[in-house]
């Protein structure tokens, strides 16, 4: 249902340009809106083609926007303002992932948008939201771990919470937007209007912690960080082997797995 479609995307950074890549692997026109003074930051992001940094060489900034057309727009000018507005007018759909006020200050925002085009459907993902106390909070993906919960269950439980080691609602928010989109999407074209989403990524992320959120809340328990254990499959961990810092990981998910397992370990008894 993407087929044809035509995007304006002034997303940055992991969590909106995975979306839009998302979308443009599905055969909609996605254009990728950057400025010269302020590109994308994972541009900067290692590692480099043949190890040598550049804006255009970095590897995960090409995985998180293949399939894309690109634009140079300083929004701060009134002509680059102008023809990001004519680039409304032509688009789908709207994608922004800005920090909170930003696009509202140039008239980018979802009610300057549709003054020039009702039908717009607008999707804008921050971190927590666009109303309510914590609006406001401007965050990265790795401030979304802790402010959903999944710092504190990460770890060993005698030692402080640990980071993801890659942040956290990046990978989670983008499936929400692209079955947000289809809604929308699908009301639009039975309606004729257009409809603005205002998504959450930390409410994205929570969504994920479903099982333990309700274990607190039905059964009282507070789950705590368990280092490599796991509470469904055994053996689940990291062990050492013979030698200075030699390791084998280990997760077995069943009986069927574990009898393999004692098989190929020769221990079958």
């Amino acid at each position: 249902m993407f087929e044809g479609l035509k995007i304006a995307d002034f997303t940055g950074a992991i969590a909106g340009p995975m979306s839009t890549r998302y979308l443009a692997c599905e055969g909609a026109t996605v254009i990728k809106v950057e400025c010269h003074s302020h590109p994308d930051s994972v541009r900067l992001v290692p590692p480099y083609k043949d190890m040598v940094p550049g804006y255009d060489r970095s590897s995960q900034f090409a995985a998180y926007n293949y399939s894309k057309k690109s634009i140079g727009l300083d929004l701060s000018k009134p002509n680059g303002r102008e023809a990001a507005m004519r680039l409304v007018k032509w688009a789908d759909v709207v994608i922004e992932n800005m920090a909170p006020g930003v696009l509202e200050k140039w008239g980018l925002d979802y009610e300057g948008c549709r003054q020039e085009k009702p039908d717009v459907i607008y999707l804008s993902s921050s971190s927590l939201g666009r109303t309510g106390p914590l609006s406001s909070f401007a965050a990265w993906g790795y401030h979304h771990g802790p402010l959903v919960g999944v710092s504190h269950l990460t770890g060993w439980p005698d030692r402080l919470p640990c980071l993801d080691a890659l942040a956290y609602t990046d990978t989670v928010a983008p499936s929400f937007t692209v079955i947000a989109l289809m809604g929308a999407l699908l009301y639009r074209r039975r309606t004729g209007k257009g409809v603005f989403i205002d998504q959450s990524q930390t409410e994205a992320g929570a969504y994920v912690l479903g099982p333990t959120i309700m274990d607190s809340l039905v059964n009282g328990r507070s789950a705590i960080r368990a280092g490599n254990r796991d509470p469904d499959m055994a053996p689940h961990g990291v062990f050492p082997c013979q030698g200075e810092e030699k390791w084998v990981a280990i997760a077995v998910t069943g009986q069927k797995e574990w009898e393999n397992f004692c098989r190929a370990a020769g221990k079958e008894e």
